[in-house]
């Protein structure tokens, strides 16, 4: 009787080569599940020690996020997003804070940008330029009972035209000009600290806020001895879930939304594109498996014939499973680290990441990635020697020495179906606008894909099929290729669909960018139809820029811009994160948003501009209320006056710029856009920047760096891993034809035919594929990229022929190279 783990382990021990391909599959998928499975977790259990309120024990805050119940299958689920901005808190809750036993003192603390305004005099704003210095951060004397900070010179101040500044800004006594978001004060420097900043009264620092029924957080001192974690269960209690009660390292979460921000990225990326890509990584590993049992078939059969049962056959396969995945899992979590550990870094040289997160680098992720190469594996193996482990022992040599006529019924009806579904979402994106149209295209290209998976020896068949008549006309090697290609079909499969992945999803990821890119572009160049565009070079612009620069002779317009982002409901991730834009006046003398209902005239306070894509999706027409959330969080119900057509370049809702004030941690606007006048005299209004449209163009191009970039690097990882596994395949395919190789050369076919014989299956390989996956990615594109931006796709004919050049150029290496080892042997 043989012993089924026996031979499992002789099979490896004595042919190693077999199972190379899939050692290296398994790892490059575990590699993928682990780096994807580490951004993950570090996005569930990312934090921070606090940094502003790292002296208050306890800190109540607002929640940063927002959260909405939708139905997207049997049950309800609860979906968050992080408001835009940052989320306040009722300024009246202070007293509520103090009054909660234990409570030494409740400190209601803000914290918001103010200018310097040098040279001024002290009641004369107009035509005062601004310093050349940056933003400072304005807070309350209180704040400093928890962030230390203590006066070099002077006192605290003690009335509402009395400042306490950072170095730099007067000695005490002085009069100090403050450009504030209620406007410009001039105030007595009562005291000077060596901490940059500027700080008022309590009270004042509120009025000046420009939220002053808001603060930023309350910061709880607890008396002598009290228990934070029992004072923060008490003030929780006394808040009544109006606020979130934070103490340890979740206190970062009340200074802002920088860190749920970050963690709904790294959430993204290692959750959603992770899940696609963890996908694609064991599917194309399972197929790997599948083509190694497959080769081995002649193997198999002698087994049958001399009396190995089907269960013994099975256990041997399962045993070189247990055997190999493994060791290949626990090697691939090495690179897959490293894959992570740059992804991440990356990611916080460019800011999607605050400083203080670290990698979270703890087991699950790892074990996950061995658990699913293993189970790949063995199901995958197991799957593929179900027909040779039943076929009768009389049967199984002669069925190992011949191809299947084609893949089972099963499996055909599982293709069909995948394939149907995916032209009939196809034909759903393409009749339909908007998200919905988008979310439908995103499937189609998964359907396809499961389709050529399934299909895989019948498309092969196809192609052979095709490729007859070309090949015939090539002489003997052309001969040759068309019948392998005609009677190995489920060879050609096996190579055929990890070419197709890899084109399918890096044309679908990369396009999608140019695409988005160009239409930008075509929206503002088309867009911005005024003369010059004024920015300040750090912060926003003056509170009185707009009405100091609209006195310039010549001038006939100026509009201020200030951009931010609102949430708009959205029936399946709960709210949509928008691009906004605030306006003080009509800004058609200065933008050309391409109207297409209503009249921008009509813009003011509690109204605003949609663009005609997002009011659709939204369901919401010209005379109707749009329910949004504002940057921090607030409800709103504005009545739209106007839809319009740039709103990718522009901003996807345009609203008054009342409506935001007391909703935005920074009150000034972003851009001044000015219709006439001289650019110098606007020059001389203060250190600011003066451009033109196309200027403006340029600045806006590098906001859009970060996205750009992440599609490009899930590309490469999408790709490259695909890639990497066509090649794999390709290898494998050759190394297992080197007897044949060698039979042919035995019977008079020369090594100059046999290699030509080669590239040209290679050639029919590699340019099926790219038809193939072209014509995947372009039917997931042109629904997409028409939702998105309302054109087609842009495809750069450049970067197109790299990626199908690049294709070719492996398959050819991929093949030229074992074949040529193959044939250094003279014996069959």
């Amino acid at each position: 009787m043989l012993r089924a783990n026996g031979l499992a382990r002789a099979a490896i021990r004595f042919k190693p080569s077999a199972f190379a391909g899939t050692f290296l599959a398994l790892l490059l998928a575990a590699a993928v599940v682990s780096g994807c499975g580490l951004l993950l977790q570090t996005g569930l259990t990312a934090s921070v020690p606090p940094t502003r309120y790292a002296g208050a024990p306890v800190v109540a805050a607002a929640d940063q996020q927002v959260h909405a119940t939708v139905n997207l299958g049997a049950e309800p689920e609860t979906q968050s997003v992080t408001v835009p901005d940052r989320a306040r808190l009722d300024a009246r809750l202070v007293r509520t804070a103090a009054a909660v036993p234990g409570t030494a003192r409740a400190i209601g603390d803000v914290g918001y940008p103010v200018r310097a305004v040098s040279g001024a005099p002290a009641d004369a704003p107009a035509g005062t330029p601004a310093s050349a210095g940056g933003p400072l951060t304005a807070s309350g004397w209180g704040s400093t009972a928890f962030t230390g900070v203590r006066t070099t010179s002077g006192t605290a101040p003690g009335g509402p035209d009395q400042v306490v500044t950072g170095p730099g800004l007067g000695r005490t006594g002085a009069r100090l000009t403050l450009d504030t978001p209620a406007g410009r004060r001039t105030f007595t420097v009562s005291g000077t600290t060596d901490t940059p900043g500027v700080w008022f009264t309590d009270a004042r620092a509120l009025a000046l806020s420009g939220h002053p029924r808001t603060v930023d957080a309350i910061a709880v001192l607890p008396e002598h001895g009290t228990d934070p974690a029992a004072l923060a269960g008490r003030l929780g209690h006394a808040l009544d879930g109006k606020a979130l009660v934070h103490t340890g390292d979740d206190r970062t979460l009340a200074e802002g939304a920088a860190l749920p921000a970050a963690r709904d990225l790294l959430i993204g990326l290692g959750g959603s594109f992770g899940g696609t890509a963890t996908m694609v990584a064991v599917f194309t590993a399972a197929g790997t498996v599948a083509l190694s049992v497959g080769q081995r078939s002649r193997e198999f059969a002698l087994l049958r014939a001399i009396g190995t049962t089907p269960r013994q056959l099975r256990r041997s396969i399962a045993t070189e499973a247990l055997l190999l995945a493994p060791l290949a899992g626990a090697l691939g979590c090495l690179p897959g680290l490293a894959l992570a550990r740059w992804w991440f870094d990356a990611l916080r040289v460019r800011g999607a990441i605050p400083d203080g997160v670290r990698l979270d680098t703890g087991p699950l992720p790892f074990l996950a990635a061995v658990v699913a190469v293993v189970l790949t594996a063995l199901l995958a193996g197991l799957t593929a020697a179900r027909r040779p482990s039943r076929t009768a022992p009389g049967s199984a040599l002669a069925e190992g020495r011949t191809e299947l006529a084609g893949p089972g019924r099963l499996r055909t009806g599982f293709g069909l179906a995948a394939l149907a579904g995916g032209v009939g979402l196809g034909g759903v994106a393409t009749a339909q606008s908007g998200m919905d149209s988008a979310q439908a295209a995103l499937g189609v290209v998964m359907l396809f894909m499961v389709a050529v998976a399934l299909l895989g020896p019948w498309i092969a068949r196809i192609c052979a099929a095709l490729a007859r008549l070309p090949l015939g006309r090539l002489g003997a090697s052309g001969h040759l290729a068309a019948a392998n290609s005609r009677t190995n079909a489920r060879r050609l499969a096996s190579a055929l669909t990890p070419i197709v992945l890899a084109l399918a999803f890096t044309s679908t990821l990369v396009f999608l960018q140019t695409s988005t890119e160009r239409a930008t572009r075509h929206q503002q160049r088309d867009g911005v139809v005024a003369d010059h565009v004024v920015t300040a070079p750090a912060g926003g612009l003056p509170t009185d820029t707009a009405r100091r620069a609209a006195e310039i002779p010549g001038v006939t317009a100026a509009v201020t811009v200030q951009r931010t982002g609102v949430l708009v409901p959205d029936d399946t991730m709960g709210f949509l994160p928008v691009a906004a834009q605030g306006v003080l006046a009509d800004p058609s003398p200065v933008l050309d948003l391409d109207v297409r209902t209503g009249s921008l005239a009509d813009l003011g306070p509690g109204t605003a501009a949609v663009d005609a894509t997002l009011a659709e999706t939204a369901g919401v027409r010209t005379g109707q209320r749009l329910a949004l959330r504002l940057p921090d969080g607030t409800k709103a119900t504005p009545r739209v006056v106007a839809t319009y057509g740039r709103g990718l370049g522009l901003g996807e809702i345009t609203l008054s710029a009342a409506d935001l004030a007391g909703h935005v941690s920074s009150p000034y606007a972003d851009e001044l856009l000015v219709r006439g006048g001289h650019a110098a005299d606007l020059a001389a209004l203060g250190p600011l920047t003066v451009t033109d449209a196309a200027g403006r163009a340029a600045a806006r191009n590098q906001d859009r760096e970060l996205n750009a970039w992440a599609n490009t690097v899930m590309a490469a990882v999408l790709g490259g891993f695909a890639a990497i596994a066509a090649a794999n395949t390709l290898v494998m395919t050759v190394l297992d034809r080197r007897r044949e190789l060698r039979v042919l050369r035995l019977v008079g076919t020369t090594r100059r035919q046999v290699l030509r014989m080669i590239r040209w299956e290679s050639l029919l390989v590699t340019l099926a594929g790219t038809v193939l996956g072209s014509l995947i990615a372009l039917a997931t594109l042109v629904p997409l990229t028409r939702a998105l931006t309302g054109e087609g796709p842009y495809i750069p004919p450049l970067v197109y022929g790299a990626f199908a050049a690049g294709i070719v150029a492996l398959g050819l290496a991929a093949t030229s190279l074992p074949a040529r080892a193959a044939l250094r042997s003279p014996g069959p």
